[in-house]
């Protein structure tokens, strides 16, 4: 067990490794809400439109991020040795509405790089483990050295309030802490006692041990990983689109600018004075002259030059489709660069057949595939922390090896789904196997399978045929039926 002390140092070294983390993840968010920071070419374009465009952003930070997320559901999850997905498991995962949290957790993962997902009990419903979805901005796991498994500690760290909050889980018992949030603009002597404010301190937790034993035996938080690396950090998807992002947001300032000054034909009349007309006193007398008010001629257009050398020139509209093409260049290269098709970005389709939406969607395909690998094995232990939650050791074992079952990746017509089934249903395949290929949950999968039953049971044809095959059954003989044998004469 590990003293007050260590837990609080424990506390600091993950706390500064979460602050060192946070500001990738606070970079990364912003550019998938559009919050970006618009960049210039020169510092004399920054100096007169910098205001102008600081609101500005044709985000695709946000498409990049959403297209793999949508294709990645849990259907299920499947024991060791069993044919059927757990159905009490998947019980504590509608209950704790993980349908949608693990869409919010994934998307987590895919911009901030990394997301958790914590086990634990609930005092009030014993049989009914708590499990939520954790940010990689108040989250952290420490491993053992050498291993990229075998969790050591885990840190969740979060504000309400006016307090911050730790919860520091080990694998044998669980330590909470609080601390006020320290005041802005103090003087040095109440900063001084901010500082003493700041540090940690066990919190009460309504009559519950502090520290509290962990019966799972386990770390009960699980790291998710986008993009795993074996000896970096994984990588957010917004990682690598943040640079051309920028150069997109550029090219539209520069293009909403020669729009506003160049995008018409721009006229200019030579060897000519500007006009004038006379000025008068208040007794109607001439004084002078005074310039012309060109908006005058503006909103007449009439405008009249006198001189023997007066010459009208153009300049042409500037061709902003320069501009457009460039852009269009750029998006194409952020969908290379991050494998997301194209009709998602530019969205132009044309006559496309089903299969060159399937091709074009095959790089998607992949990158979600890749994902479901990574999070699948992360969700493979959190299945088996809840079965231990639940105290079925047997089966958290089971679940240790086992897999978790996803909706398809591709995305495929009813039609396109339909003739697939057909074709593997006469190549053999059951029936069970089918729907769970189909996008249905075990539980829906279980309710079919109940539901044909019920319908056979209640179709006339198949009483009729049952009643036929019973008395067509062959019965064996017995010593009465058999035929006595008549003595030769």
């Amino acid at each position: 067990m590990a003293t007050e002390g260590l837990a609080l140092q424990l506390v600091a070294l993950l706390e500064n490794e979460l602050i060192r983390r946070r500001g990738s993840i606070d970079v990364h968010n912003d550019y998938y809400r559009g919050k970006h920071r618009l960049k210039f070419a020169s510092d004399e374009f920054a100096k007169f439109h910098s205001g102008r465009y600081r609101d500005f952003s044709d985000n695709w930070t946000q498409v990049v991020a959403d297209s793999p997320v949508e294709r990645l559901t849990v259907t299920g999850f499947l024991a060791s040795g069993e044919i059927e997905a757990d159905r009490d498991l998947w019980e504590v995962w509608q209950v704790n509405g993980l349908d949608a949290d693990s869409q919010l957790g994934f998307l987590g993962a895919v911009t901030g790089a990394r997301c958790f997902v914590l086990v634990w009990g609930d005092p009030h419903d014993p049989d009914m483990p708590v499990v939520t979805f954790e940010d990689a901005s108040q989250a952290i796991v420490a491993y053992e050295p050498g291993s990229r498994t075998r969790r050591k500690a885990a840190l969740k760290r979060w504000q309400d309030g006016n307090e911050d909050f730790a919860t520091l889980y080990l694998p044998d018992e669980v330590w909470k802490f609080s601390r006020p949030l320290a005041q802005q603009d103090k003087s040095p002597q109440m900063a001084d006692v901010d500082e003493e404010l700041k540090r940690w301190r066990p919190r009460g937790t309504g009559g519950e041990p502090n520290p509290q034993p962990n019966p799972l035996g386990l770390v009960p938080m699980v790291e998710l990983p986008n993009k795993p690396m074996l000896v970096d950090d994984p990588m957010s998807d917004i990682h690598g689109v943040i640079a051309m992002q920028d150069a997109i947001n550029l090219l539209w300032a520069q293009l909403f600018t020669a729009s506003d000054y160049a995008s018409f034909p721009q006229r200019v009349i030579l060897g000519a004075e500007p006009p004038t007309i006379p000025k008068l006193n208040s007794a109607g007398e001439i004084v002078g002259k005074q310039l012309v008010d060109i908006q005058k001629f503006a909103v007449d257009r009439v405008m009249m030059f006198s001189g023997k050398d007066t010459k009208i020139a153009e300049w042409q509209a500037a061709n902003l489709a320069m501009y457009t093409g460039i852009i269009e260049v750029a998006v194409g290269h952020l969908a290379a660069q991050t494998r997301t098709p194209q009709h998602y970005l530019i969205g132009k389709m044309a006559n496309l057949s089903a299969d060159a939406l399937l091709a074009a969607e095959t790089g998607l395909v992949q990158r979600v595939d890749e994902k479901k690998l990574w999070f699948g094995q992360g969700l493979r232990e959190v299945a088996r922390l809840i079965a231990l939650a639940k105290g079925d050791e047997a089966k958290a074992r089971a679940l240790r090896s086992g897999r978790v079952l996803w909706a398809d990746s591709e995305s495929r017509s009813h039609a396109q789904m339909a003739d697939a089934l057909l074709k593997l249903k006469q190549l053999g395949f059951p029936f069970q196997w089918l729907a769970l290929r189909y996008g249905l949950t075990p539980t829906e999968v279980a309710d079919v399978i109940a539901m044909r039953e019920a319908e056979l049971e209640m179709d006339p044809v198949t009483e009729i045929t049952r009643n036929l095959t019973a008395s067509s059954a062959v019965v064996p003989p017995t010593e009465e039926d058999e035929p006595v044998a008549e003595d030769a004469a």
